[in-house]
């Protein structure tokens, strides 16, 4: 029997602070993976579902997009190819808990709205439609047809499509994705923003403008056998806990690891493997061979300096560090780079990293001396001002090096959310390629728009001044997930209708539009048999691994629809049943829609017959697979020049970044745990180093409000504890969502125009209570 949701808040002053782990995963990683799905699912359906979870016969993580390993012939994956944070994945969407009308009829909006996002999260699986009529307290079912009617009637009465926004999260399938994107081209507007624009946007950017190609350029068999593993901005532990066992396989073959991050890691320091005896009974494999504890927005500065280094020591020696036959061959703008980079200030880039000389030189040494090196990064790049640049510089050392289209070399962004990578494939984006839009007109006899339309941040602001009317989510949870969250929710709030595709009560539900629809969806746990019968769909993993997923459960409700029967019923009543995409077919026969996308996007040629292949295909590289830029404006790869740029912070101020518990996936917290940083009951902390707090006056356990300072004012979240922790001086963070409300909708990277959630600078004041 499975326990309850929470019926209350957790009291946040009774937050207990131990001491932050030195190790990740080991024994207590199982304890909690099997605990969490028997206190939500029961024991018999736990051991039922993580038995399927990432296997071929199974269904896909619907937590992070780490790969799975390709397998040879007739070999088996490990029985769990799973991490403790996929199993509580798992748990959460597989629950017994249900929201129906009961509860709704119980919880008028307002009173839900003052929950926290784990309270509102705990409380399990949406059962059936609901709706929250204008002027109205509380949500009331609502039939499909009817829902479906009210959202195309909403659309219709715009004066241009360009009024409707349609969001889409990570989650979604391929196939849906591909047919959402259809249905708002056929509608009329590239109003697509989605997650990307919040996360991987500025890796996106850099890559394309280097290699051609705005993705990764390894697999995980380019981990196993590199020489050296460069983690920048990237907690593996907690975001893509897999990917230590990739790390560990990489040490054991004689790779080196470098960490590059603000606070100490646990899982980068040492991982204990539940899955051999080193792990379970020993003391673990130690990972970082080198920590550098970098100050936040360093990064830009630390790559300047070692490719000062790396160009010093090749003009000693000519072509002992450079790869010169491949940046000659292959490359432009080679000679402005190093131009731009012989002279460095030294005590400017002290300054900027906060790390020391000698350190910077054992790092350059050890990219100079390796073979193979792969460079991985996750938000702690990306969502900065100077994102787009500092991802470029780490393109410009491995193109100088040589180090791509090589075996166990390259660059590896690590993406979050499970399938965030093939939605863009897919098409969602609100300024695909010319090609794309040819294709889609070709295919199906369209005349798609070709108007870029609004990114997630354009369409905040266009909510806001009145632009934007009607907003539809295909999943996630835009509230929490946003910036400026008392701006995103007024912009919401102002919508004449919003539309949120769920699986589960989230924040984004109770700030509403003037009216409001939840339309409950099958998870990726869960059968989904449609006309032709038993369908499923696939996903592109963070590197451009494209596979089947199967759900074996039974729906959690019978009123649930999946994404794509969703997509297709509100396309056939919105743009009519003589439209020229087969919407009805697409719903019956996924293969239908397969199809269609094997003749749209690139490098899907034969798709229904290559993922039914056991572990997938792989999606074209040039840069990894020939060495060929042709996606570049010249046909080569691309150096860059960029300038010095980091943050500075007045006096009495500290540099904060967002950042995840261990106990929670995006916006979706699983539980008040934050083990390997010592935390438990609580999430409203925030880490500084004592140092600092002790020079603010503040003492360790007070609790202080956060007040972010920006060119058009202040913003206030309130009532944190002060947590001293070893964090790099004059840097702080804490957990996002409850952070985000510090971030200012206008402070974005520049060419991605992603958030910058990791350089905000804030002030800790007295809190005094209400």
């Amino acid at each position: 029997m499975t326990r309850e949701a929470p019926a209350e808040d957790v009291d946040e002053a009774r937050i207990e602070v131990g001491k932050p782990k030195t190790w990740a995963a080991g024994i207590p990683g199982v304890a909690v993976s099997l605990a969490r799905g028997v206190e939500q699912m029961g024991v018999g359906r736990t051991a039922r579902t993580l038995r399927l979870l990432n296997q071929r016969a199974g269904f896909d993580c619907p937590g992070c997009a780490w790969p799975e390993p390709r397998q040879a012939d007739g070999e088996k994956r490990k029985l769990a190819e799973f991490c403790e944070n996929g199993a509580k994945a798992v748990a959460e969407e597989a629950t017994k808990r249900q929201v129906g009308r009961e509860f709704f009829a119980a919880h008028p909006v307002p009173e839900l709205a003052e929950r926290t996002d784990y309270w509102l999260g705990q409380q399990g699986r949406i059962t059936e439609p609901f709706v929250l009529r204008e002027g109205g307290t509380h949500y009331e079912p609502i039939s499909w047809d009817d829902a479906f009617a009210l959202v195309a009637g909403e659309l219709r009465g715009l004066t241009s499509p360009d009024e409707a926004i349609f969001y889409t999260s990570g989650r979604t399938s391929n196939e849906a994705a591909f047919a959402y994107q259809l249905l708002v081209r056929s509608f009329g507007t590239n109003n697509l923003p989605d997650c990307s624009n919040m996360c991987h946007e500025s890796s996106g950017a850099a890559l394309s403008a280097a290699t051609g190609v705005g993705k990764g350029s390894v697999t995980l068999a380019d981990l196993h056998r590199a020489d050296l593993i460069v983690v920048v901005g990237q907690n593996p532990g907690t975001n893509h806990p897999r990917m230590l066992s990739a790390l560990e396989e990489a040490k054991g073959n004689g790779a080196r690891i470098v960490a590059v991050n603000p606070l100490p890691e646990a899982g980068l320091m040492r991982f204990k493997n539940p899955q051999n005896v080193r792990g379970v009974a020993g003391k673990g494999s130690p990972l970082a061979d080198e920590f550098a504890q970098i100050r936040v927005g360093g990064d830009l500065a630390l790559f300047q300096a070692v490719g000062h280094l790396l160009l010093e020591w090749e003009e000693t020696a000519p072509g002992s560090i450079v790869d010169r036959e491949f940046v000659e061959s292959e490359t432009l703008g080679f000679e402005d780079w190093a131009k731009q980079l012989r002279e460095v200030d030294w005590p400017e880039i002290g300054r900027a990293t906060g790390l020391d000389r000698a350190q910077i030189e054992r790092i350059a040494r050890m990219i100079a001396g390796s073979e193979r090196t792969i460079y991985c990064w996750a938000m702690g790049l990306t969502q900065h001002k100077h994102a787009v640049p500092t991802i470029s510089e780490i393109a410009n050392l491995a193109l100088a090096r040589g180090m791509i289209g090589r075996p166990g070399a390259g660059l590896c962004p690590v993406r979050g959310h499970s399938n965030v990578q093939g939605d863009r494939t897919m098409g969602v984006w609100e300024k695909m390629p010319e090609k794309f839009m040819d294709s889609l007109d070709r295919e199906f006899g369209l005349a798609v728009p070709r108007k870029h339309g609004w990114d997630t941040v354009d369409s905040i602001r266009a909510m806001r001044d009145g632009l934007g009317k009607v907003f539809f989510a295909m999943g996630g949870n835009f509230a929490s997930a946003t910036p400026d969250s008392e701006r995103t929710a007024e912009a919401l709030r102002s919508c004449s209708l919003t539309v949120h595709v769920s699986t589960k009560l989230n924040r984004s539900h109770v700030v509403p539009g003037r009216t409001a629809l939840i339309l409950p969806t099958l998870g990726r746990t869960e059968r989904d048999v449609q006309e032709s019968g038993p369908q499923f769909v696939t996903v592109e993993d963070s590197m451009s691994q494209v596979h089947a997923s199967r759900g074996r459960l039974a729906p959690a409700s019978e009123h649930l629809l999946s994404e794509v029967a969703i997509v297709c019923r509100l396309a056939e009543r919105l743009l009519g049943p003589d439209h020229a995409v087969p919407w009805r077919s697409f719903e019956q026969d996924y293969d239908l829609i397969r199809d269609r996308i094997a003749a749209v996007v690139p490098g899907c040629q034969d798709y229904n017959r290559r993922v039914r292949e056991p572990d997938g295909f792989t999606l074209p590289h040039p840069p990894r697979d020939s060495r060929q830029f042709t996606g570049t404006a010249t046909g080569k790869g691309m150096f860059t020049v960029s300038g010095l740029e980091y943050p500075e912070v007045p006096e009495g101020r500290l540099l904060l970044q967002t950042l995840r518990s261990h106990d929670q996936y995006n916006t979706t917290i699983y539980g008040l745990s934050d083990r390997y940083r010592g935390i438990e009951d609580g999430r409203r902390v925030v880490f500084a180093h004592p140092e600092d707090l002790a020079a603010l006056g503040v003492a360790d356990g007070e609790i202080v409000d956060l007040v972010s300072e920006w060119l058009d004012g202040e913003r206030r979240a309130p009532a944190f504890r002060a947590v001293a922790y070893p964090t790099a001086r004059g840097c702080a963070g804490a957990y996002f969502p409850e952070a985000n409300a510090l971030v200012p909708l206008d402070s974005v990277a520049e060419k991605s125009n992603t958030p910058v959630s990791k350089a905000i600078v804030v002030r800790l004041e007295p809190h005094h209570h209400a």
